[in-house]
C-alpha cells in the first residue's frame, strides 16, 4: 500500500486520530472507503491509476474530512471549490482548525472570495470624493465602514454583519475584474487583494467557491491574467452545480449595469483628476454613454426572466440604430481614456474596461456561431446580453483535465437511477474515470416514510390537480402537526398553495419571497410547528436539523419548462444528433433536482419524518422507474392512513 494512501487508512481506522481526538466521532467505512479512494487518486507517485475520481457521498457519510485529510498530508497544493460561501466559512472555521491541531500542524490554508466580497480602496476613496456618493449610503454606513477600514487585515465584507446582501453602497465600493485598474491602480500597494493573492501563493490549501476557480480557468484559457496561483490538484465539492457554472464563465456577457458602471467611473475620475476642455468633453462623453445605454435599455421588453436574443433583434425595428449608437457612444469614450493615459495610469484602467466592452459587445451581436446560443436575461433594472457554449465537455477537456495532476468531483448527488453517466458525459469526463458511491448512514427504511398518491390522483398536466394537490398538502401538513418543508416547482403554484394553506391551517405559515431567506429559516428552526413553502434555491443547502423539519413535500417532479434558451439548444443540440433530450438530458436533471429536495429530511442520524411527492407519475409513467430507483431506500405508501400511523408512532 502507498504511503499516503496507508496513513489515511490509519487516521480513519478504528484506533486512528479520528476515533482518538475527534468528539462524537462514528465508525464509518464508507467514510474510509472515499477517504482511501481520494488519497489513490491525489498520490504523486501513482502507477496505472486515473487521475480523476467522481464521489457521490450521501447525507452523513462525512465527506468532508474524507477529501480534506488526504488534500492536506498529500502536500500538493490543492484547490477545494465548494458551490456556497456557507460550506467554505464551514470548512475553514471546523475542519482546518481540528487538521492543525492534530494531523497536520503546518497546513496552511485560506480562503479566497470572488472580488465582489473584498472592498476595493481605489473606489472607496472616489465614492467618498464624489458628490453622489450620499444617493448610495447614509452617512452611518459610510462612518462604519471608515473605521472598520482602520483595522480590517482583509477587506472582506464578511466580517460586517450588519451590511446588508444587496446593499447599493457596497456595489459601489467592491470591483469585479473589468473594474479593476491592476498594477495602474494608485492603491495597488495597500490593495486588500493583492495581499490576499501574496498569502495564497504561500498557502498548500485554497478554499475557493465554484464561480470563483472558473473566472480563473477562464482567464487563464484566454490568456489573461490568473486570479489563483498555479495549483497542482482541485477538489469539488457540490459538484452537481459545475456544468451551469462552467457555462457562464466559458461564455461571454454584458450587462447595461456594466456600461452605466463605466460611465459613472470614468465621470467620477474626469471630476476629481481633469480640468479645462478635457474634463468638459470627458464628462459630455460619458453622460453620452450613460444615455445610450438607457435608450439600449429600453428596448427589451419589461418581462423578466431569459429569452432567445434572435428572435427579438429580428423584431425589433430599432435595434441597428440602437446598437450603433451604442457601439459608438462606447467607441468615443474608450478613445477619450486612450489620449488620457499620458495624465494618469488610472485611464488605463478605464481603457481596459472599454475595449473588453467593445469586444464583448459585437461577439455577442455580430459573431454568431454554432457552438454558442446567444441570448438576453431581463432583470428589475438592468439587462444582460450572453453568448453561452452550448456544451461545456469539449472545453473542460481542454482547459482543465490536462492541467492538473488530479481532479476530484463530489455531492451527495451524482448518479441517476445508479450510473455515473449524465454527470460524466455532461463534463467531458473519460471512461477511465474512476467512480465511487458511498450510501449515506442514516436509516431510510425504520426512520422514514414516503407517500406518493394512490393513480386516481389527477397529474400534474390536469385542471384538476392544483385543487387535489392543495387539499392534499393542508391534509399532509395537519397529520405532521406542521414542521414541514413545501417544496414547488413554481412560484405561481407556491403562492396558490399559499392563499389555500392560510384558510387550512393554524401554524404560521413563512412564504418564500416574503422575507430574506435567512430570516425565514431562522424562524422555520425556531417555531417547531411553522410551515415554509419555497422554490429554487430551498431545495439544496436548507440544513434543519430535528423535529422543526418532519415533513418535506413536494407538489411534483422538478422538470424544467424548456424556455431558457441554453436549456431549448442543448435539447435542440441532441435531438439533431440523434439522441433522446427527453431520456438522456431532461430526466437526469430533473432526477439530480428531485433528490436535492428529498434530501432536506435526514440531516443527523436521529432524524425522523416523511417524504411525500405528489406526482402519480412515479407509477404511472415508465420513466417513473427511473426516478424511484434513485431516492433513498424509503417505504412506500399510497394509503394517508399509514402516514397518520407514521405520525402516531413517533
Amino acid at each position: 500500500m502507498r504511503p499516503l494512501i496507508a496513513r489515511v487508512a490509519d487516521i480513519f481506522g478504528p484506533d486512528g486520530v479520528l476515533a482518538q481526538r475527534l468528539p462524537q466521532f462514528e465508525l464509518r467505512e464508507g467514510q474510509a472507503r472515499m477517504a482511501e479512494a481520494v488519497a489513490r487518486t491525489l498520490e504523486p507517485d501513482a502507477e496505472s491509476r486515473s487521475n480523476l475520481l467522481a464521489v457521490e457521498a450521501g447525507t452523513g457519510t462525512g465527506k468532508t474530512l474524507a477529501y480534506l485529510i488526504p488534500a492536506a498530508l498529500s502536500g500538493q497544493k490543492v484547490i477545494v471549490s465548494t458551490n456556497t460561501i456557507n460550506l467554505q466559512e464551514q470548512i475553514l472555521a471546523k475542519e482546518i482548525p481540528f487538521l492543525i491541531e492534530h494531523l497536520v500542524p503546518t497546513l496552511a490554508a485560506l480562503c479566497v472570495k470572488g472580488r465582489q466580497n473584498y472592498l476595493c480602496l481605489y473606489r472607496w476613496h472616489q465614492f467618498c470624493a464624489a458628490p453622489q456618493g450620499r444617493l448610495f449610503g447614509n452617512s452611518e454606513e459610510v462612518a462604519a465602514i471608515s473605521d472598520w477600514l482602520t483595522t480590517t487585515a482583509t477587506g472582506d465584507r464578511a466580517e460586517l454583519e450588519w451590511l446588508a446582501d444587496d446593499s447599493p453602497l457596497w456595489q459601489r465600493i467592491t470591483a469585479t475584474t473589468s473594474q479593476c485598474l491592476g498594477s495602474q491602480c494608485p492603491e495597488s500597494g495597500d490593495c486588500f487583494l493583492n495581499l490576499l493573492r501574496k498569502k495564497a501563493a504561500k498557502a498548500q490549501l485554497l478554499v475557493v467557491n465554484h464561480h470563483l476557480f472558473f473566472s480563473d480557468l477562464a482567464l487563464r484559457r484566454f490568456g489573461h491574467a490568473e486570479v489563483l496561483p498555479r495549483y497542482e490538484s482541485v477538489i469539488f465539492d457540490e459538484a452537481h452545480h459545475l456544468e451551469n457554472v462552467a457555462t457562464r464563465y466559458f461564455g461571454a456577457t454584458i450587462s447595461h449595469y456594466q456600461l452605466a458602471d463605466l460611465a459613472a467611473d470614468i465621470e467620477a475620475l474626469a471630476e476629481s483628476d481633469l480640468s479645462g476642455r478635457d474634463r468638459q468633453k470627458t464628462l459630455q462623453l460619458a453622460r453620452a454613454l450613460t444615455v445610450q445605454s438607457e435608450q439600449f435599455l429600453h428596448l427589451f421588453p419589461k418581462e423578466r426572466g431569459r429569452f432567445a436574443l434572435a428572435p427579438f433583434i429580428e423584431s425589433c425595428r430599432e435595434w441597428g440604430p440602437a446598437k450603433e449608437a451604442l457601439s459608438e457612444a462606447l467607441l468615443s469614450l474608450t478613445e477619450q481614456a486612450e489620449m488620457l493615459l499620458p495624465l494618469s495610469e488610472t485611464w488605463g484602467g478605464m481603457l481596459r474596461r472599454g475595449e473588453e466592452l467593445l469586444r464583448t459587445l459585437e461577439i455577442i451581436t455580430n459573431d454568431h456561431d454554432s457552438r454558442h446560443v446567444y441570448w438576453y436575461e431581463r432583470r428589475d433594472k438592468t439587462v444582460a446580453l450572453a453568448a453561452s457554449p452550448i456544451e461545456v465537455a469539449a472545453e473542460l477537456r481542454e482547459a482543465l483535465y490536462p492541467e492538473v495532476k488530479s481532479a476530484v468531483f463530489t455531492s451527495a448527488t451524482l448518479t441517476t437511477a445508479s450510473t455515473f453517466t449524465y454527470f460524466t458525459s455532461r463534463l467531458g469526463l473519460p471512461d477511465s474515470t474512476e467512480t465511487l458511491v458511498v450510501d449515506t448512514p442514516f436509516d431510510y427504511q425504520n426512520r422514514t416514510l414516503l407517500y406518493v398518491p394512490p393513480n386516481s390522483f389527477p397529474e400534474p398536466n390536469q385542471p384538476a390537480f392544483a385543487p387535489a394537490a392543495n387539499r392534499t398538502l393542508a391534509e399532509l401538513v395537519r397529520l405532521s402537526n406542521g414542521r414541514a418543508l413545501l417544496l414547488f416547482t413554481s412560484i405561481s403554484a407556491m403562492q396558490r398553495a399559499a392563499e389555500t394553506l392560510r384558510l387550512e391551517l393554524p401554524y404560521p405559515l413563512l412564504v418564500q419571497g416574503e422575507a430574506p431567506r435567512p430570516k425565514l429559516l431562522e424562524r422555520f428552526t425556531t417555531d417547531t410547528h411553522s410551515v415554509l413553502l419555497a422554490v429554487a434555491s430551498f431545495w439544496e443547502g436548507v440544513d434543519v436539523p430535528g423535529e422543526s423539519l418532519s415533513a418535506v413535500i413536494i407538489d411534483k417532479l422538478p422538470f424544467e419548462v424548456p424556455s431558457d434558451p441554453v436549456i431549448m439548444a442543448r435539447v435542440e443540440k441532441m435531438r439533431e444528433e440523434g439522441a433522446n433530450p427527453f431520456v438522456e438530458f431532461q430526466i437526469p436533471r430533473a432526477i439530480l433536482m428531485l433528490r436535492q429536495g428529498v434530501g432536506r429530511l435526514m440531516r443527523t442520524a436521529t432524524d425522523r419524518g416523511l417524504l411525500a411527492i405528489l406526482d402519480v407519475r412515479l407509477f404511472t409513467k415508465q420513466y417513473g422507474r427511473l426516478f424511484r430507483q434513485s431516492l433513498p431506500p424509503t417505504p412506500v405508501t399510497r394509503n394517508l392512513a399509514d402516514v397518520q400511523t407514521f405520525f402516531a408512532g413517533k
